[in-house]
C-alpha cells in the first residue's frame, strides 16, 4: 500500500464570489514539487470564469489514464524483450450523461501508437495482448469505479 497526496488551492481575491462569475483559476501540487494551473473546462464554465490554458478535471484524469497504461505497456514490453523507441497516445475522452443522469466521463478511449526497433519486434496479436494486460493492471483503470470520500475539515 501506498498513499499518494495532491493539493487543490483557490482563493477568491477581489471578486465578488456571490454573483458565480469568480475565476475558477486554481493550483495543484504534487507532492514531488510540481504544479499545475487549473480551472474548470469552458464547456463546463464559460470564459472568463474558466481559463482555456490551465488543465480541467477532466483532462487530468483522461491524462492519469493514459499515463498509467502507458507506464505498465512500457514494463510489459520491456520484460517480454521488445524494445521500444517512441510511445505517443492522442487520447479522448467524452463527458456525457451517464445511466444514472449524472455528468462523467462517460468514454474514455486511448490511442497508443508505438514505434519498435531491434531483432526481436512483436506481432499485431503480442502488441494487443500487451496492451490488454497494461489495461487490465493498469490502477487508475482499475480505480474508475472507486468509491470517491469527502471529509471536510473544519
Amino acid at each position: 500500500m501506498s498513499r499518494h497526496v495532491a493539493t487543490a488551492a483557490w482563493a477568491r481575491g477581489s471578486e465578488d464570489f456571490l454573483d458565480q462569475r469568480y475565476s475558477r483559476r486554481h493550483t495543484v501540487s504534487f507532492d514531488g514539487g510540481v504544479e499545475v494551473l487549473g480551472s474548470s473546462s469552458p464547456h463546463v464554465v464559460p470564459t472568463p470564469m474558466s481559463d482555456p490554458t490551465c488543465v480541467d478535471p477532466e483532462e487530468l484524469f483522461l491524462a492519469s489514464l493514459a499515463s498509467c497504461h502507458l507506464l505498465w505497456f512500457l514494463g510489459i514490453a520491456s520484460g517480454r524483450g521488445f524494445r521500444v523507441d517512441h510511445y505517443h497516445d492522442d487520447a479522448e475522452g467524452t463527458l456525457a450523461h451517464n445511466v444514472a443522469g449524472r455528468m462523467a466521463m462517460t468514454v474514455v478511449t486511448l490511442r497508443p501508437r508505438v514505434v519498435w526497433s531491434g531483432d526481436l519486434r512483436p506481432v499485431a496479436s503480442e502488441v494487443e495482448a500487451m496492451h490488454h494486460e497494461a489495461h487490465r493492471r493498469c490502477f487508475i483503470a482499475n480505480s474508475v469505479i472507486t468509491e470517491v470520500r469527502c471529509e471536510p475539515v473544519w
